[in-house]
């Protein structure tokens, strides 16, 4: 129903993020290396000419050879776009790229948007149809109805391949999940249950036809149009709405809704008044879907009916229709046994998944992301849209459900590797990412940002506070005002910290000179700190409580930033602070330390720098294996520098700290499982996670480098261990790397 959340932002945000470095969402680029004169050989011709004699003999061999068993087609012609109407092909590209960034994001899954120019129902088909050879499956997306069933329909005959039009089946799947976690907790059999479906356009019929494909008898729904009951005999209805029409007397919504069980709304905003609840039966189900306001919202129904169930599409009301839980992983599953078609059992399988998995316990990092404990009852009857099991269940579910089926040419001998194959496939700190920005709308906290005056500063804290993630409290002169306005910005609703005129300038300055009397500063000198150093006058604020978390950073080199921080605030006490890169690729999560603060740390810094390192990397979804890296892998070569590395060895031994770490390594034994096989008594079972560097030189020389010549996305560097969460960004960041770094503070994952 609705694929991401109902986050404000401003227009110029939008567009920028789009249009920065590479425009658009999408790239191709190589799975194979592409280096040297014999990978092109072997790339092209003449190498190329093997496999494409080979699929000639037996075309099954193109998913053996090309990228075709992993690709999906995501097409529209752009007559329905989102709510926006028929804006044309070209329009839908923004939306189209997006869908291939979820299929990604997801499921693994590759994903192509392709826009066609056309209003003609059999030009479409034609075009999309002779696309077979290139693609393992066809997502429709965005096209008008009454075309799209059509369109659906007639391809799904001619094609060999899965064809799947996610804005009726999505929804359905979704909305099907919900229903039989509803009917269970309300003790309802769906043989028995009345449902009423008011809307008629293609998500409706859609869940109309997989609601009686589980065993809703034909009666038993009522569908209405904007005219009211479509009822047997009534004029002026499509085919496919006249396949749902009742045999009933009843014609207007209120008469419809007379001893109902569920409402099932896919129409316009408001088309559900209160008052009519009243009209059904007791435990009511609604599922409110229209986007991107429902028919009624959860707190008017539950005023007017409080035994009722309700989900909506919308993320910031309980349960949560949103087809991201559906298509990515039902392409999945079709993909892996090279399904034919998506069948009415593949749905349903999925639905039947899905509600399975909101009955199990929600994991502690989806617990913790979203702020609040999630447990199966009224208000938690679909899975949360970044639950990490989905990946896992969903495409299995539909995988056996297409070999059960008939519908699937190759087999999964072994569904148990199958699952754990799933498993590997995504990198869980993508998931606690998007769960950490969840879970910061679910808990807001109050961000201090030390910078206001800086046009990236004011951008990310419009950013946060229009995400809904939190108030951003701005430290700045009264100019701040004028570029909140030049930004598109209200000033009015920001809160904003002059040093000049603030009340607490006297509180800051006599706790500063507590703090500093006996380290040379005289009164005056704390003054003076106080009314002319943003960063001073910043950590005094969340000193005082005024703020939850600091952002500071991109005025000042990190050292500086940091020795004013300190004057201020200490680190946590038996713990030494220290700076962390992550680098996040599609399946894999690296994290650095130190790679900020501590020049030439000790063995027993090194130790703590490792533990607060293994912390975070658990916080994120990953089980550490910590890596001590040196030039030389346990003696060899011998050197000056390893002392250090190998007391902060003997500390772990002595602390039993529950994870695995080993050193000194050389990074390609940490990182290369082949090279870690040379050495059959090192303790890390895989390549290692967590990398802790000798030194700060070698750290932040790699990080930097990593950065720009890894391809990985970075976060950080996140600053680790202070006794206030306080965030050092680099002087380089962006808007949104900003953002990401107070959501991780504010969450509890960087501390």
């Amino acid at each position: 129903m609705n694929e991401g959340s109902n986050v404000e932002f401003s227009e110029r945000e939008a567009l920028l993020f789009h249009s920065e470095g590479r425009p658009g969402k999408i790239e191709i680029i190589a799975s194979k290396p592409m280096s040297t004169q014999r990978d092109l050989a072997l790339a092209y011709s003449p190498g190329v000419a093997v496999p494409v004699r080979a699929i000639a003999e037996d075309p099954g061999k193109a998913y053996d050879y090309t990228a075709k068993g992993n690709l999906v087609a995501v097409i529209s012609n752009g007559t329905a776009i989102l709510g926006l109407g028929n804006l044309g092909a070209l329009a839908s590209k923004p939306v189209m790229e997006g869908k291939a960034v979820l299929f990604k994001r997801f499921a693994d899954v590759d994903s192509i948007d392709l826009e066609l120019k056309t209003e003609d129902v059999d030009r479409f088909i034609d075009a999309v149809e002779l696309l077979e050879p290139s693609f393992g499956g066809i997502n429709l997306e965005d096209i008008k109805s009454p075309e799209c069933f059509v369109i659906e329909q007639t391809l799904r005959e001619r094609m060999n391949i899965p064809v799947f039009h996610d804005d009726q089946h999505g929804t359905a799947i979704i909305a099907a999940a919900g229903l039989i976690n509803a009917l269970h907790l309300t003790g309802r059999d769906i043989k028995a249950t009345k449902v009423v479906m008011n809307g008629a356009g293609a998500a409706a019929i859609a869940c109309a036809d997989l609601i009686k494909a589980m065993g809703l008898p034909q009666d038993n729904l009522l569908m209405l149009d904007r005219t009211g009951v479509i009822w047997r005999g009534r004029e002026g209805v499509n085919q496919w709405q006249s396949a749902h029409a009742a045999e009933t007397d009843r014609r207007s919504l209120a008469d419809a809704l007379e001893g109902a069980d569920v409402f099932m709304g896919l129409s316009a905003a408001g088309a559900l008044p209160a008052e009519l609840l009243a009209k059904m039966a007791p435990r009511p189900i609604v599922f409110a879907m229209a986007n991107p306001d429902p028919e009624i919202t959860p707190p008017e129904a539950k005023r007017a009916r409080p035994d009722v169930i309700i989900a909506t599409g919308r993320s910031d009301y309980p349960n949560q229709v949103n087809n991201v839980l559906g298509f990515p992983f039902i392409f999945r599953g079709a993909l892996d046994v090279r399904a034919t078609t998506i069948n009415d059992a593949m749905k349903v399988a999925a639905a039947e998944a899905l509600a399975q998995l909101a009955r199990q316990q929600v994991p502690e990092e989806v617990a913790t992301a979203y702020g609040v404990q999630h447990s199966f009852g009224p208000d938690y009857i679909i899975p949360a849209p970044f639950d990490p099991r989905l990946m896992e269940i969903v495409p299995a579910a539909v995988a056996q459900a297409a070999m059960d089926s008939g519908v699937a040419t190759k087999a999964i001998e072994d569904m148990d590797a199958y699952r754990q194959t799933l498993r590997g496939r995504l990198n869980p700190t993508t998931s606690v990412l998007t769960l950490a920005y969840e879970g910061a709308r679910a808990n807001p906290k109050r961000v201090i940002f030390a910078e206001g005056e800086e046009e990236v500063v004011l951008r990310a804290a419009i950013a946060f506070k229009e995400g809904g993630y939190g108030t951003p409290v701005l430290v700045g002169r009264e100019s701040v005002h004028e570029r909140l306005e030049a930004l598109g910005a209200n000033p009015n609703e920001f809160e904003l910290h002059n040093s000049r005129n603030s009340p607490l300038v006297p509180q800051m300055v006599d706790f500063l000179y507590a703090r500093l009397q006996r380290r040379g500063y005289l009164r005056r000198d704390c003054e003076r700190m106080v009314n002319q150093d943003r960063n001073i006058f910043g950590a005094l604020l969340l000193q005082l409580g005024e703020g939850d978390v600091m952002l500071t950073g991109i005025t000042r080199t990190y050292a500086e930033t940091m020795r004013q921080i300190r004057r201020v605030i200490d680190e946590e006490p038996d713990r030494t602070s220290f700076g962390m890169h992550v680098l996040v690729g599609q399946s894999h999560t690296v994290f650095i330390a130190d790679t900020t603060v501590n020049e030439r740390p000790s063995g027993e810094e090194l130790a703590q720098i490792a533990v607060g390192a293994a912390q975070v990397a658990r916080r994120m979804g990953h089980e550490p294996r910590v890596a001590f890296l040196s030039y030389s892998t346990f003696g060899n070569p011998e050197g000056r520098w390893l002392d250090n590395i190998r007391a902060a060895v003997k500390v772990l031994d002595e602390q039993a700290p529950g994870f695995e770490y080993e050193g000194e390594m050389a990074p390609d034994v940490a990182l290369n499982p082949r090279q870690l096989a040379n050495y059959p008594f090192a303790r890390l079972s895989g390549p290692a996670n967590v990398l802790i560097m000798p030194g700060l030189q070698s750290a932040n020389i790699s990080a930097k480098l990593l950065r720009e010549l890894g391809g990985d996305a970075t976060i950080g560097p996140m600053l680790i261990g202070m006794e206030k969460p306080i965030q050092v960004a680099a002087m380089t960041s962006s808007a949104s790397e900003l953002v990401t770094l107070a959501v991780l503070a504010a969450g509890g994952i960087a501390r």
